[in-house]
């Protein structure tokens, strides 16, 4: 368990931090702004929990504890012959399942839907924006040859924005207050 005796340091008053196996990178470096993005991901998924209750309350719980691990899975580069805690595809599979159950309670889709509907829902909405804003950052992460990341980070990201969707249409009656989307806004 992670024991925090002192909330500041100083180690990072010059603009760099330590990753999980002790470099010390440029607080501005791709790997801390997807770190970054995922800690607002899990942030708005907080915010979110505010309008949820129940079952799907517990899974936005497991979800910020997965994004811990995600978050840790970040810090500590793949390094061959070194174990870290990483993101699993038993977790990947665990979203998927939760996005099929919700999904099997929903209006059909008929048409793209705005992210608007009730406060819930549009936590939710705001949530999954900022996971797919996480998931760009790990991208661009991916694309640099000297960063090792766990091809599973990408996928789970992924997962869990489909998920944000879904849980964002159940909040919505089940899709029934979903506000769909009138192309050129009945300009037309």
């Amino acid at each position: 368990m992670v024991k925090l005796d002192k909330i500041y340091t100083r180690g990072g008053d010059h603009g760099q931090t330590s990753l999980g196996n002790g470099a010390r990178v440029a607080k501005s470096s791709l790997r801390i702004a997807a770190l970054g993005e995922v800690d607002e991901a899990n942030a708005a998924i907080g915010m979110a929990r505010l309008y949820s209750a129940g079952p799907e309350d517990d899974v936005l719980a497991r979800i910020q504890n997965d994004l811990f691990d995600l978050g840790a899975d970040l810090c500590v580069p793949i390094e061959e012959g070194k174990s870290a805690l990483r993101i699993t595809q038993e977790q990947i599979d665990w979203l998927e399942a939760e996005i099929d159950r919700a999904t099997a309670e929903l209006q059909p889709l008929t048409s793209f839907i705005l992210p608007a509907g009730v406060q819930g829902a549009v936590a939710l909405h705001m949530a999954r924006t900022i996971a797919r804003r996480a998931e760009r950052a790990v991208v661009h992460l991916t694309e640099l040859p000297h960063e090792a990341v766990n091809r599973l980070v990408l996928v789970y990201l992924n997962r869990l924005s489909d998920l944000l969707f879904v849980l964002a249409r159940m909040a919505n009656a089940g899709g029934m207050l979903d506000v769909l989307w009138v192309p050129q806004g009945g300009r037309a």
